[in-house]
This record gives structure tokens, C-alpha cells and sequence, in this order.
């Protein structure tokens, strides 16, 4: 599990490591994991003449370049350095200038800029604004024109590292070298897509609870409900679905795909009968009518319904179920509790709030755990970053992120139907909402291209069993 922190956590954990080791001790730490970052990235092509380009403010991230910058120019690495701001950190300066590395004025960057393998962005670090100064954002574009790889330090120049992100102009990184901890922006879309690759070096910080947690495959593994020699369908789950409608039947359709393909021990259809012939013509294992069910899934393709009581009905018994789409309108008001999990994405959120969507987009972490508290229940939060909050836990998990391929129309819907199953084998909420986003993005990951959500949610078995081998022969 990755765990990310705000500046506020970061800069007191700094502090306190600095009171016992100095800073000085940290800086060449951190130097050091950036200039070996640096080298395994000049491997291909052989380090020994390569050129690397420094461009530095006058703040410690500019530091950790420069003496980095010392370590390259001491493998034989051709090191040059702009210095971007009227300042820089004397000590780190010095060790670069005395270790052969020369400096370029903005001019000379920008011409040599082209002739570079590598630039190493250390121009802004956690306490900076977010944005760029002109010259430094002319540049960092023609990084993006030339297609020379960017390092980041700590986090890349100009991006906000924790919500609200802006579209202020920043650095795009191949690679951010981090310190310490994961910073927000790195965990987070849209700020994640923009640090590249990112590798974390321990510097010796004494971390406090995080304030958001991502999952891994290995924590998806950790917790998928596997069948034991005794289990039979209702001991690993029967999942009900009541959802879709006569306009809308493709949404039962789609969520009992994701309840079969997730591994339902039984799944019963109890939306509108005149649909039910649609689910049963793709998923004859399905079985239509009331009976025992262990979850609900309730809200797929509703549409305009005017019976939506099962809502306040089935929260007032307190059956574990996943609120979705339109049946988001009929919340009881303060009348949930953890064991119900909405799945908005973020206008719904927006409308249960009463923010506009651009709000809730801004700050995500603010509006997730703003609904947690109006509504009482888990709130999984869809989107490019998909964000999980519950009653009980003051932190935010995220689930394993996956490719942009996944953002299509009934998406949503199968992964309803996919966390009904997980509710119904026994998992806790957030740990049933973090599965089946996981487990959709995992999917989507291995089998990339525009394919439609229930190929997928068919191709969920597959991916389930690898994750179990490969968790069992680890």
C-alpha cells in the first residue's frame, strides 16, 4: 500500500528529522537517491559523456540537484546547470562548480537544450506556488517540444502538490524522484499523470497516519474472498440487483455482469420483470425473483422510477448495499450508515452536495469526505483517480489506478455490480468498493484497447485467478 501526506505532515515530519540529523544530512541523502535515479536512467546508453542539464531555483530542491549534479560529474557525466531564480543554495553550488559542472544562462539552456539527454527539473520544491515564472515555463514546454525526459525533484516545478490542482503551467516529468513520502499530487489525478514514473527515497522521516492510502494488486489479493472446500452459493454471497428499466435494460444487464464476473456465489435479479428476459439471455445463471440475498445493488439505469422506497426500506434494515446513479436522488436524509456504499462520480456527487462539479473535481479528498459526513455511508468516488472514504477511518484510500479506457458509458454500472458481490462474501464496505475498482482497473490495464465494459467484466475471471496465483507463489 502507497500512503500520501499533506505539505503540513511532510514539513513537520522534515522538521523533526532536521532537529536530530540536520539538514544537510537529508539533502545529501536525497542527493544521493536522485543522482543514482539519474544514472539507472542513463544506463541504455552509457552514462560516461552523457549530457544532463540542471535547471535550479534557490530553494533545497535546487540544492538536491546540484549536489546530485556533483555526484554525475564524478561518474563522467557531462553536467551543466541554469540557474532559474537571483539565487541558489551556496554550498550545493559550490560542490557542483568544483566537481566540473558548468553554468548556462537561460539563452544557453534553451539552445543546448535539444543536445540533452536528460533534463533534472529541481526549480520549485512543496512550498512553492503553484505556476512558473515565463522564461522557466518557455522551457519547460520546450521540454515537451524537443522530447527530452524530465527528472523531477520531489515533485515537478509549478504542479500543486495536494488539491485544488490548477491548470497553472508546470513540468511533466518521465521520472519524479520523491523524498520521504508520496506528496498528493503524485498519488492523485489530474496532478498524477504529470510526475511520470515516481520513485520514493527514504530519507529517515518519522511519518505520521497518512492522509490518503492506494491500494496495490497485492492488497487487491490480500483480500478477494477465496472459496474454501465447504463453501457452498449462499456462503459466498448471493447479491440482489435491482436495477435497469424498461428505457434503460442494458444497466441490468451491465451490473449483473459485474456481480457474475467478480465471482457471485449467486446473483438475483429484482428489478422490473419485462427486463429480466435481457439478463437472463446474456447470464442464464441468474435467477429472477425475491428471496435470501447477503447485499443489494440498487440505482443502475433507473431512470425517472417512482418506486424508489427499497432505498429507505432496505438502509432502515440495515442490509448492506451499493447506492448507484439514480437512486443517489432517494437518500433518506442522515438515515445511512457504513454498510451502504454510494458510487457516485462527480456531478452526482456534486447534486448530493450541492456544489457545482467543477468544485468537487478542484478538491476531491474534500468533497469525498464531505459526503461521508452528510450521508453517514461509504462513498466510493468514480473517476480518472477513484477515491474511497468510510465513517470509521479518517484517511481516504484510493484504489489501484487503471487506463483511460475504462472511462466509457456503463463502466459504472458493472462496478456496482461487482462491489454487491464483494459485500455480499463478507468484506468490509471500503474494502468491497476498493475491490471492485481495483479489480476494474486491473482488468482494463491488462486488456487495453476500446473494449466495451461487459468484455471486460468477462475477462474479470482471468484476472482474479492470476492475482491469486501470483499472490500464492509469492
Amino acid at each position: 500500500m502507497d500512503h500520501g501526506y499533506t505539505v503540513a505532515q511532510i514539513r513537520a515530519a522534515e522538521g523533526a528529522a532536521m532537529a536530530v540529523l540536520g539538514n544537510d544530512v537529508l539533502m545529501q541523502r536525497a542527493a544521493a537517491g536522485l543522482a543514482t535515479a539519474v544514472l539507472r536512467r542513463l544506463r541504455d546508453g552509457g552514462a560516461y559523456g552523457a549530457r544532463v542539464l540542471l535547471a535550479v531555483g534557490s530553494g533545497n530542491n535546487g540544492g538536491d540537484a546540484l549536489f546530485a549534479g556533483a555526484r554525475l560529474a564524478g561518474r563522467g557525466v557531462a553536467v551543466s546547470a541554469w540557474r532559474t531564480g537571483s539565487s541558489v543554495h551556496e554550498a550545493g553550488w559550490a560542490a557542483f562548480l568544483a566537481a566540473g559542472g558548468r553554468e548556462l544562462d537561460a539563452a544557453g539552456a534553451l539552445a543546448q537544450l535539444p543536445r540533452q539527454r536528460l533534463v533534472v527539473d529541481g526549480v520549485a520544491g512543496i512550498g512553492s506556488r503553484p505556476g512558473l515564472e515565463p522564461e522557466v515555463a518557455a522551457f519547460a514546454e520546450a521540454c515537451r517540444t524537443h522530447a527530452v525526459p524530465v527528472v523531477a525533484v520531489d515533485l515537478p516545478s509549478g504542479l500543486a502538490p495536494e488539491p485544488p490542482f490548477s491548470d497553472a503551467p508546470h513540468f511533466t516529468a518521465a521520472v519524479t524522484v520523491t523524498f520521504g513520502a508520496y506528496k498528493l499530487c503524485q498519488l492523485l489525478e489530474p496532478a498524477r499523470s504529470s510526475c511520470g514514473e515516481v520513485e520514493l527515497v527514504e530519507i529517515g522521516l518519522d511519518l505520521p497516519e497518512p492522509t490518503v492510502s492506494r491500494w496495490t494488486i497485492a492488497d487487491l489479493a490480500a483480500v478477494w474472498p477465496v472459496p474454501g472446500a465447504g463453501s457452498d452459493k449462499y456462503s459466498r454471497g448471493v447479491v440482489g440487483l435491482d436495477t435497469g428499466s424498461v428505457d434503460y435494460p442494458g444497466a441490468a444487464v451491465l451490473s449483473a455482469a459485474g456481480a457474475v464476473g467478480s465471482g457471485a456465489g449467486m446473483v438475483r435479479y429484482l428489478g422490473p420483470l419485462p427486463v429480466a428476459p435481457r439478463v437472463l439471455d446474456r447470464y442464464p445463471n441468474v435467477v429472477v425473483g425475491q428471496g435470501r440475498v447477503q447485499a443489494l445493488v440498487v440505482g443502475s439505469g433507473w431512470g425517472e422510477r417512482k418506486d424508489t422506497g427499497v432505498v429507505t426500506r432496505a438502509m432502515t434494515a440495515g442490509v448492506p448495499m451499493v447506492v448507484d446513479a439514480d437512486a443517489l436522488r432517494h437518500l433518506p436524509p442522515r438515515g445511512g450508515h457504513a454498510a451502504v456504499v454510494l458510487t457516485p462520480h462527480a456531478g452526482e456527487l456534486a447534486r448530493l452536495l450541492g456544489l457545482q462539479r467543477a468544485a468537487v473535481e478542484a478538491d476531491p479528498l474534500a468533497a469525498v469526505r464531505s459526503a461521508v459526513a452528510r450521508t453517514g455511508c461509504t462513498v466510493l468516488l468514480k473517476g480518472a483517480t477513484q477515491y474511497v472514504a468510510t465513517p470509521a477511518e479518517n484517511r481516504v484510500w484510493l484504489a489501484v489506478p487503471g487506463p483511460g479506457w475504462s472511462a466509457q458509458a456503463g463502466s459504472g454500472d458493472v462496478l456496482a455490480g461487482a462491489c454487491g458481490t464483494l459485500l455480499a462474501a463478507g468484506l468490509a464496505p471500503y474494502e468491497a468498493a476498493l475491490g471492485a475498482a481495483s479489480v476494474q482497473a486491473v482488468t482494463a490495464a491488462a486488456n487495453p484497447g476500446p473494449l466495451p465494459p461487459h468484455a471486460l467484466a468477462e475477462r474479470m475471471v482471468n484476472v482474479v485467478r492470476e492475482i491469486l496465483q501470483n499472490s500464492d507463489g509469492a
